[in-house]
């Protein structure tokens, strides 16, 4: 492997000395006056609290998990099917595990130091309050994505050069190294699940709490210091949008790679760099784009007053993009050789560079179309709008349709994204899209939690009664704010829908089946209980929310009734109540959400098998997807008509404000909007991520613990005792009857323990038996041959049928065989017959390596010709997958 690889890490050290250098900027800048540090202080501290509180419970998520996954990775398997691990995919785990809190904690603790800055630097200029926000954004973003792109890069080289050093790409050495490496993403979207989930419910059951006894019962504003749920609020947005989104994202980066590395790692090529380009890529663009963004975030600025807020972040935003799209070029070019294959499916370097295009354009896409459902002034936002002064119910119909509806075209561009990019370069260019979709983690984090920095900083202007103008400033960054978050999710969701089918792509791969069937009632039941599981998870995380709400209601009720003079500014809020509810009530209540993602791939896949686990995932990620979309955007357009009363609205020519009765109605479809777009909505996309990389893991263990007849024959089918047209025999027939092992002495003094219906006691009956004459139907199937996936490799498993065939036929120097290689009738039938061919063709070669001549032996591939079963199932395609025998000579 070239030295390339060291470039990796590299970046992602730059990443982290750029995060380093800007977190000292907002450190120095000023924090305000003793009462503004003081509110910073409560949020911080609460924040802290919350950390410390969820780090306790995943400590005994992660240490009970990292031990089974010890043992696991002590597990060789079987020689059909071995299990390519080590018991250190438990420190992958750890590792992955820590840096995906680490992520969040870094996000949050700058967060917790810009939001005052913000505030008092709105008190100078909108364009101070901008440049201490999204700079506080970019220290998360670029911390992040430089852990990211660090731990992956580092960790890739320390398991190569320990398992597979000087080994190929395709070696069992190498599987072995990313199926551990594949540990480190299982920790990060684990952690990043309940870092999510827990926020989530944290941030909402205090907002809902404030809403409906501060604005709504008490009609105090929304950040007034008199609410005693206000710093509980303030922490949330903390908590979740900053430290949730962290895990997230630093997950969905870490997966997106991993998925492209699983599936570059089938890829034989010649190149410069050893055979490891379609593995080096992946990571390349990672760090490629990491500098991109970072280059970008010094473009995010205004010049005044009246700038736009939003053009200047997309501004930031499209740099990005394009210097990662022009990189990426020049990385394809420099990397890959001209000509790849993957599972049979050829394609060239030119279109896996146009992949990477379709995934920057689909991200790209996606955040247009987000921001156009969610932004003040569009159509959709007004539409609800004008519902609010019909009432409180109509508000919510025309969320609820708006949501709905935003669905539509995401659905379309990420369905058109997976058609193009598999077409440019196959399931390696569905995967490399999701890769360069991801590329620009950096910037999209820094624009997102620029968001809550901002809130924040209105938060805590509001509650020490700062000048008006502070506010409106502070108010013109949120407004954008909550665009950049309802587009960053929007993102998040997209990213996880080509990185879960990238991941699918590796699992069917490393669990042994080709295809998932929904015609099997099974599959089309695991297919529905997968559609159902966003359902469920969403239902718990809504009720979490409305449960831990509701006790932050009565806790304000009681303070507002029993402490007397927190209405006229006399006495102080119990605030620390507050902030206890909602970590305890997140604390507890995200458990069950997170044991459902990673308990039930496990439960499928040991009991009904990886093709039902297939179907379960196939309906998890269809239905999270869409029940992601719709939450995340109907809750940002909910809330963004809310806000919109602040400037005033037209409806039906007349004018409303805050406090009229369209705006109650606002808020009480901002209400159930917030649960919608700040916990369950957000938690789809790492739903459906994290329960495609449980299944990558426990695939080889599937494998093994599963029926051998469908999850370990690869292209294998069973000869019956007696010689006859292979068409004529039931595929499982074959299977059943390879019977118990004999010793079979032969006359070159060899003698040969074999099975006595396997292929090699028929092929000697056929032999000895001078009245069964040679016949061209007269064929004889492999039982214990295996092939790479896609390839013509043949695995080290069948050496000893491969001996035991030249044995037979050096005892037996007259005889002549002809190899045929056979094929399903899936995918391209051209790739086909080449595959088959090269398969027969390379077992020949094998043959003449154990000494028979090449005057002997013949060799033909025939495709997809003389199928012996259905190719209806699984079953009958992988017994059409076969190489046969037949004997032209005696």
């Amino acid at each position: 492997m070239n030295n390339i690889i060291y470039y990796v890490p590299v970046f992602g050290i730059i990443g982290l000395l750029y995060t380093a250098w800007r977190f000292s900027w907002v450190s120095k800048q000023p924090a305000g006056d003793e009462n503004m540090q003081k509110l910073s202080g409560y949020i911080a501290d609460g924040a802290i609290a919350f950390l410390k509180a969820e780090w306790k419970v995943l400590a005994y998520f992660a240490i009970p998990t990292a031990v089974l996954l010890f043992f696991l990775g002590s597990n060789e398997g079987t020689a059909e099917n071995p299990i390519h691990s080590s018991p250190l995919i438990s420190v992958s785990f750890l590792i992955g595990a820590f840096l995906s809190a680490l992520a969040g904690y870094i996000g949050m603790i700058v967060a917790t130091k810009a939001n005052v800055r913000t505030a008092q630097a709105a008190r100078t200029s909108l364009s101070k309050a901008l440049q201490v926000s999204f700079t506080g954004g970019s220290v998360m973003g670029m911390g992040v994505a430089g852990l990211a792109v660090l731990g992956l890069g580092g960790l890739f080289i320390i398991f190569y050069n320990y398992f597979a050093k000087d080994q190929p790409l395709t070696s069992d050495e190498m599987k072995k190294a990313i199926e551990v490496l594949a540990g480190f993403s299982l920790g990060a979207e684990s952690i990043a699940l309940f870092a999510r989930v827990g926020g989530g419910i944290y941030t909402k059951a205090a907002d809902v709490g404030a809403d409906l006894v501060g604005k709504v019962e008490a009609g105090i504003p929304e950040d007034d210091v008199r609410n005693p749920a206000t710093i509980a609020d303030n922490v949330g947005d903390n908590v979740g949008d900053v430290a949730g989104m962290g895990a997230d994202l630093f997950g969905s980066y870490v997966a997106t790679i991993l998925a492209t590395m699983v599936l570059g790692q089938e890829i034989n090529v010649t190149d410069n760099y050893g055979g490891f380009s379609p593995v080096i890529l992946p990571m390349m663009i990672a760090g490629v784009g990491l500098l991109a963004s970072l280059v970008s975030t010094f473009l995010v600025r205004i010049k005044n007053e009246n700038s736009s807020v939003q053009a200047a972040l997309n501004l930031g935003n499209w740099a990005s993009v394009i210097i990662t799209f022009i990189t990426s070029y020049f990385l394809v070019k420099t990397l890959l050789p001209e000509t790849l294959n993957l599972r049979g499916f050829e394609f060239t370097s030119n279109g896996v560079f146009l992949a990477i295009v379709v995934g920057l354009v689909v991200g790209a896409l996606m955040s247009i179309i987000t921001e156009y459902y969610t932004a003040m002034g569009k159509r959709p936002v007004l539409s609800i709008i004008q519902k609010s002064g019909t009432g409180h119910a109509t508000n919510i119909i025309g969320g609820l349709a708006v949501g709905m509806e935003s669905t539509v075209l995401p659905i379309l561009v990420l369905a058109a994204g997976i058609i193009l990019s598999y077409k440019f370069a196959g399931l390696y260019g569905v995967s490399i899209a999701a890769a360069g979709m991801m590329a620009t983690t950096a910037m999209q984090l820094a624009i997102d939690a620029f968001g809550p920095i901002a809130d924040n900083a209105g938060g805590i202007a509001e509650m020490s009664q700062l000048p008006p103008e502070v506010r409106e400033r502070t108010d013109n960054l949120d407004a954008v704010g909550n665009t950049t978050a309802a587009t960053g999710k929007g993102f998040a969701i997209a990213s996880a829908a080509l990185t879960s089918l990238a991941l699918f792509a590796a699992f069917v791969g490393i669990a042994g089946i080709k295809a998932i069937d929904i015609y099997k009632a099974d599959v089309l039941a695991g297919l529905f209980v997968g559609g159902m599981i966003p359902f469920i998870f969403s239902a718990l995380c809504i009720s979490a929310v409305g449960k831990a709400a509701m006790e932050m209601v009565n806790e304000v009720r009681r303070q507002f009734r029993e402490i007397p003079g927190i209405m006229e500014y006399k006495a102080e809020p119990e605030y620390e109540k507050c902030v206890a509810i909602s970590t305890e009530a997140s604390i507890k209540q995200m458990i069950l959400p997170g044991a459902i993602a990673l308990i039930t791939p496990v439960l499928v896949g040991f009991t009904m098998g990886p093709e039902v686990l297939g179907g379960l995932l196939a309906g998890v990620t269809v239905s999270g997807v869409l029940m992601g979309l719709f939450q995340s955007n109907a809750g940002g357009a909910w809330d963004n008509a809310k806000k919109s009363f602040e400037k005033g609205v037209l409806i039906d020519g007349e004018m409303y404000y805050k406090k009229s009765e369209p705006h109650k109605a606002s808020v009480t479809g901002d209400t159930v909007g917030d649960p919608f777009k700040d916990t369950s909505g957000p938690s789809m996309n790492i739903l459906i991520k994290l329960m495609s990389i449980v299944s990558l893991v426990i695939a080889p263990y599937i494998a093994v613990h599963s029926d051998s007849i469908t999850k370990a024959m690869d292209g294998i089918h069973v000869e019956a005792m007696t010689p006859q047209l292979a068409s004529e025999l039931p595929v499982s027939e074959g299977i059943k009857n390879l019977g118990a092992k004999l010793d079979k002495a032969l006359s070159s003094g060899v003698t040969l323990n074999i099975p006595e219906n396997g292929i090699e006691n028929n092929l000697l009956k056929f032999i000895e038996n001078p009245s069964q004459a040679i016949d061209k139907k007269a064929w004889f199937d492999f039982d214990r041959l295996t092939f790479e996936t896609g390839k013509s490799t043949l695995k080290p498993e069948s050496a000893e049928q491969l001996k035991n065939i030249a044995e037979i036929l050096k005892a037996f120097p007259s005889v002549n065989i002809k190899l045929g290689g056979y094929t399903d009738n899936t995918g391209d039938a051209n790739a086909n017959l080449k595959l088959s061919g090269n398969r027969a063709s390379m077992v020949k070669a094998e043959l003449v390596k154990l000494g028979i001549t090449d005057a002997r032996l013949e060799s033909e591939g025939y495709g997809q010709e003389n199928p012996v079963a259905t190719n209806d199932t699984e079953e009958g395609r992988a017994a059409n997958r076969r190489i046969s025998v037949r004997v032209t000579k005696k």
